[in-house]
Parts: C-alpha cells; structure tokens; sequence
C-alpha cells in the first residue's frame, strides 16, 4: 500500500454556501417577470492588449467598461474570465485622425456571439488616455455592448433549454480539469473525477453550452519537515453566473517524491471523496433540486468530512 492511502486526506468545505442573494424577490420588475431562469451569463472583460493603450490604461478601461454595462444592468466584472464567463475582447485600430474601438463578445467556449464598432475618438485624445475620456467612451459604447449580449443570449435561449436547478434532469457540470499535480496527476486525477461525479449524479461535458456549473482542480506541492511534502488539493465549484459557490480543500503530507510518478489509488481516493464535497456544494446551491438533494445526504453537512480507514 503506498504512503499516501494510510494518511487519506481530510475535506473541509471552505466556502460558506448560505442562502442565495435574490436582488429580485418582491419586485422582479416588467423583464424579471419573464425570466424563467438565472442570468445565463457573466460577461468579463479582460484589460484589452491590441486597444492601442498603456498597460495602466488598458486596465482602466476595461474597469471603466465592467462598471458601465453594471450600470446598464448586465452582469460584468473586469479581469480574466472564470470558467463559464462569457468574454469581452476590445481592440481598437487607428482610421485617419481618428481611433475607433471594437468589440468582440464571445461566449465561455470561446465561440464569438457579436461583434461592433464605437464610434471614433480623436487619436491626441486617446494616446492621452485620460480616466474621464475612458469612462466617456465606456459608457457611449456600453449600450452597443448590451446589445450585442441580448443578441447572443436570444440566441442561446432558442436553442437551448436547461433547467439552472436541473428540474429538468442531472445539473451539467463544465469540469475543467486538475493542474498542479506532479507525476499523472492532472490526467489520473482529471479522469477518476469525471468517473466520481457522474456517480454522484451530475452530467459532466468539457464545453460550456448547458452547464449550469463548473468545477476545477489545483494542487500546490511544498516542501515539509523529515523528507515530506505537503499536498494541497483545492476544488473550487462555480455558477455559471460567475458566483464562487464554494471550495473544498484536501490536505496532506506525503514522502518527498512519492507522487512523482503514477498516482493510482491515490487519485481514486482523493477523487472519491473531493466529488462528495462538490455534490454537497451544488446542492447547498439548490442545483439539485430539492427531491434530489435530500436523497442519501444528512439534513446539514458537516464543516469537515473526517478520512475513513483505507
């Protein structure tokens, strides 16, 4: 039996997963009214690097642009996309005296949903980049933006019916794989994952299309004391409207070495209970369904799950 089995890693669920916030009960308004399901999307926008702007002012108008499409209400946030984000590529080229911005909108596949043009902006202007011109320009050309989502959200709803509390079948889950690990870890752990999620009732895809949350691996190694490693396995669980739902952490020390190679048992130890941890998460969540959620699960689970004997 390898070192690691006789020590099974501990899970502590990290995340507080309470009550969902719910902006809309009591009044929804004239569009909340017809929504029959959640925001399919959170749009990120990543600070731009073909937008012919300094590293400091491509951050700042990409902030400028999150702000303005939450003003216009659309869910948005600067920065790189989580897992099921949708993506907002700027660019922006030189057109006589003037720089005119563009727009890409695409989709957590990488898919491109729309794309649009602002209007020009004199070139002296945007080399200077001012925080004002930029917050001017964000918010002229977020409604252009806003429309490019509804488009592509029109078009995703009309092809696509998925339940966000899997009402109507198993919740689909985006995994995105395991990185870190030393050895076969990614792939060994990655693939005992998929095997241990669909057994706990979860319909597990690559893509993004249809999944209501996403699920990802990463291992961090670190030299300990007497010829020991300390692994850390962290699983972080989201929504596919970009809310962190919660994470559940896996920790370890092992010989120095030990996992430098094939992982084996130990990814099917670790993947079995860490799937444990992410069901109990998406049903914290409602994912579920209420029916579903109860099946086999104690009416509140505990803070850690204690390790079972190999």
């Amino acid at each position: 039996m390898r070192p690691f089995l006789s020590l099974l890693l501990p899970l502590a669920l990290l995340a507080a997963c309470g009550p969902l916030p719910q902006p809309f009960r009591g009044n929804p308004g004239a569009e909340g009214r017809r929504l029959a399901a959640p925001p399919a999307y959170r749009i990120a926008v990543p600070s731009p690097s073909t937008a012919l702007l300094s590293d400091v002012a491509s951050s700042d108008f990409a902030v400028a642009v999150a702000e303005a499409l939450e003003a216009a209400e659309v869910p948005a946030v600067a920065g790189p996309p989580a897992p099921l984000d949708w993506r907002l590529d700027i660019s922006a080229d030189r057109e006589g005296q003037g720089v005119v911005p563009a727009y890409a909108v695409r989709d957590a596949d990488g898919r491109v949903l729309g794309q649009a043009r602002g209007a020009s902006v004199g070139v002296a202007e945007w080399s200077q980049s001012t925080p004002d011109l930029l917050r001017k320009v964000a918010s002229r050309d977020a409604g252009v933006v806003a429309g490019l989502l509804s488009r592509g959200e029109a078009a995703r709803r009309a092809s696509e019916t998925v339940a966000f509390n899997g009402a109507g079948g198993p919740p689909r889950v985006r995994f995105t794989g395991v990185r870190g690990a030393p050895g076969d870890g990614n792939q060994a752990l990655a693939t005992r994952m998929r095997e241990f999620l669909a057994s706990q009732g979860l319909v597990v895809q690559d893509g993004a299309d249809g999944a209501a949350f996403a699920v990802s691996g990463e291992i961090t190694m670190a030299a300990g004391a007497a010829r020991k490693q300390r692994v850390e396995i962290l699983w972080k669980v989201s929504r596919r409207d970009g809310h962190d739902l919660g994470r559940a952490l896996q920790l370890n020390e092992v010989p120095a070495g030990s996992l430098n190679g094939l992982w084996g048992d130990v990814a099917y130890v670790v993947a079995e209970e860490a799937s444990v941890a992410v069901r109990d998460i998406i049903a914290n969540a409602g994912g579920l369904g209420e029916a579903a959620a109860r099946r086999d699960q104690p009416p509140a689970p505990p803070a850690t799950v204690p390790p079972r004997a190999p």
